[in-house]
């Protein structure tokens, strides 16, 4: 099984940006993001503010994809495994002058802030085997509700799913006798090339061949239990690795466990998306658990020591005498652990004390009470109040 990974779904795919496989070449990239900036570029689109969009969303997805650092963050971590890298999109400060600085290194240099200054003579993408087109699966989706204690150390969950797998029958060739025939169109390369003179200069591009589909040869006796495809549906247990640390809409990606591509393509991903259940005692802010301890009067006014809960046990604090409500008590490192890739070491529990006021009494209760009233004890005092004021003001700071 391929190793999980994580990542928050929120932009584009980047490989579906620049219109390549997860598993394509630097040279591939290159190419396709060539072939974008080309189409986008606003030399070519004046005032077209779509066209400048997608020229900087290629921009963006090419800086971090001819990176191999880059590159296997995204791969294993999305979107968000990009934060705190620096330089580029991933950074937050790339603008115009930096994608066309970037040019420098994609056309050899002679690519300026105003314009085109280099040769388009020769320019074409290729397949991945050779130029003939290999099939992706599809990638599937599923969703697994957790709770804050699996959060806390891990876990791993078993789902069988029910997808496309290799036919047994013909092994994923797609042939009933294991025979293909080379395309008489593209003579096997599984793509044509066309030549146009623009006002660029000449210009060459490759397209999938229209007779093969790209792969390069074609089936005359198709398989008589995949009908051709290579593949058919099945299950599949799968297991999941899910990290420690996780949190709500988080995705673990599990490589090459979706749709198998047809005619021994390239299998997909399993997107197995975290749901976190609420907790009956905690509440979760990133790494911090948060919990509220309702001390009695008693224990507030005089001290002592209360147990409270972690999420691997139980833990004594001591109360201070005098001890007001709205008081915060850490605990270092009893909090949840930073999800790989994402931070370091654990999070605290932070304990927010309030006390509980009665709300009825017997009559000998409200007469001690009304004797406690009577002493400048029971009165706060004005750098009390000042000291209280200063904590509630801190909450909308």
């Amino acid at each position: 099984m391929g190793r999980g990974s994580i990542s928050i779904m929120a932009k584009r795919d980047y490989y579906e940006v620049l219109g390549v496989q997860k598993n394509a070449t630097p040279q591939e990239i290159k190419a396709a993001y060539k072939k974008m900036a080309i189409k986008y570029h606003p030399d070519r689109n004046p005032g077209n503010k779509e066209a400048e969009e997608k020229f900087k969303e290629a921009a963006e997805a090419y800086d971090v994809l001819h990176d191999e650092q880059k590159r296997a963050r995204y791969d294993q971590f999305g979107h968000e495994g990009l934060n705190g890298m620096g330089g580029g999109f991933s950074g937050g400060g790339m603008n115009m002058d930096d994608i066309f600085s970037m040019f420098g290194d994609i056309f050899g240099g002679r690519m300026g802030g105003g314009g085109f200054g280099f040769d388009f003579g020769g320019f074409g993408g290729g397949g991945s085997r050779g130029g003939q087109q290999v099939y992706r699966g599809s990638d599937l989706r599923l969703k697994v509700s957790l709770t804050l204690n699996e959060v806390a150390t891990g876990v791993t969950k078993k789902f069988k799913v029910r997808k496309n797998i290799t036919c047994d029958h013909c092994h994923g060739s797609g042939s009933e006798d294991g025979q293909t025939q080379t395309c008489p169109t593209c003579g096997g390369k599984g793509y044509t090339v066309r030549t146009v003179n623009s006002m660029f200069g000449r210009m060459q591009t490759q397209q999938a061949c229209p007779t093969c589909g790209g792969e390069g040869h074609t089936i005359k006796n198709k398989c008589t239990k995949c009908h051709g495809e290579g593949v058919v549906t099945g299950e599949e247990v799968v297991e999941v690795k899910i990290p420690a640390g996780v949190a709500d809409g988080m995705v673990v990606t599990v490589p090459g466990k979706g749709n198998v591509g047809k005619h021994n393509g390239v299998a997909g991903d399993i997107q197995v998306f975290i749901e976190v259940q609420q907790h009956k005692e905690f509440v979760r802010e990133e790494q911090n658990l948060v919990y509220n301890l309702l001390l009695d009067v008693p224990t507030a006014t005089l001290g002592g020591t209360v147990e409270i809960p972690t999420l691997d046990g139980k833990a004594r604090i001591k109360i201070e005498p005098g001890t007001q409500p709205g008081k915060v008590v850490r605990l270092r490192g009893k909090g949840l652990p930073a999800v790989q890739g994402y931070g370091y070491g654990y999070g605290d529990l932070i304990v927010h004390i309030s006390v509980y006021i009665p709300e009825t009494l017997t009559r000998d209760e409200k007469q001690a009470m009304e004797q406690f009233a009577k002493s400048d004890n029971f009165r706060p005092s004005e750098s009390c109040r000042s000291k209280i004021f200063e904590k509630f003001k801190s909450f909308f700071n």
